[in-house]
């Protein structure tokens, strides 16, 4: 074939590789790029009122003001720390209990095990808002039949006290979050071949064993996965605290980054909030691009 042929053929198979890219990086433009940038371009900008206010407030340009204004802002900080603690605590028991239930669903000894996955993944499978609600009755101070129980047994419990609040809304994310991380597990098990297991067990390795130094190395690309989906949808937790403050009263309205955020739309302030997106989206994405570099270093010591 000649050099004027094989340019010809290299341009074309280029071409029809652009016209099929075309149509995602369209999608991508303008379902991701430019909200992203209109929210930045947003951020730059405050309303500013004169005189005594009565006069329709106009949009001036700040700076970077807003975002001087927002990290002084004690609730706002108040809301990052609060995500940032929940987070701590409830996604690696979320991760670690999803990953001994994919463990138990991948074991030869397991029965009904399609009964047992469906059960495992049905919370997920509920939309959250009504899983919120399931809760908020659960919970619900004269209305919690574990409340109930608790006091039959001289326990005196509050579900919905300022000291209950997190790990209630832990629990919540983790009943309603566990068969979906589990579900990614599991297949990541279901893909390793059976004859390594065989080995391991000729060798003489107990099944705790060969899940310890078997399973769980194998599908330590699906547990990162996992792990920074999980960090991301913690930032942006909402759906849960705005369901539960119709019976907990004392759950404040800047509870979390992005309760703070709807607020600031509420009260017309869309550059504060745009502002508040950018900064909780900048520190979703340094937490999740940390937890992968100290990933890939500590895979590259071992």
């Amino acid at each position: 074939m000649s050099t004027v042929a094989t340019t010809h053929h290299a341009r074309r198979r280029a071409r029809t590789a652009a016209a099929f890219l075309l149509p995602f990086a369209l999608l991508f433009v303008v379902a991701y790029l430019l909200p992203i940038g209109y929210t930045v371009y947003q951020s730059m900008f405050r309303l500013h009122r004169d005189g005594l206010g009565l006069s329709a407030p106009t949009k001036v340009f700040a700076g970077l003001g807003n975002y001087s204004d927002v990290l002084h802002d004690r609730d706002f900080r108040a809301a990052l720390l609060r995500v940032l603690l929940i987070g701590a605590v409830q996604v690696p028991v979320m991760l670690g209990t999803a990953l001994v239930l994919a463990l138990l669903l991948d074991a030869k000894s397991t029965l009904f095990k399609r009964f047992f996955r469906l059960a495992f993944f049905l919370p997920y499978a509920l939309p959250g808002v009504v899983g919120a609600l399931m809760w908020s009755y659960l919970v619900a101070p004269g209305l919690s039949p574990i409340t109930s129980a608790g006091h039959a047994l001289g326990l005196h419990l509050n579900l919905t006290s300022d000291s209950m609040l997190a790990p209630t809304i832990g629990n919540m994310l983790t009943w309603g979050w566990t068969g979906y991380n589990m579900l990614i597990i599991y297949s990541a098990l279901q893909a390793i071949p059976p004859e390594l297991a065989e080995a391991a067990r000729m060798d003489g390795c107990s099944a705790l064993g060969i899940a310890w130094h078997v399973k769980i190395p194998i599908v330590r690309p699906a547990l990162v996965l996992t792990t920074v989906f999980s960090i991301i949808g913690t930032a942006q937790l909402y759906n849960e605290p705005a369901v539960l403050q119709h019976v907990a009263p004392n759950l404040s309205s800047s509870y979390t980054p992005i309760f703070a955020a709807y607020n600031a739309v509420d009260d017309n302030n869309f550059g504060y909030a745009a502002t508040e997106s950018v900064i909780l989206a900048l520190l979703a994405f340094l937490l999740s691009f940390g937890f992968l570099k100290l990933v890939q270093r500590r895979g590259a010591a071992l």
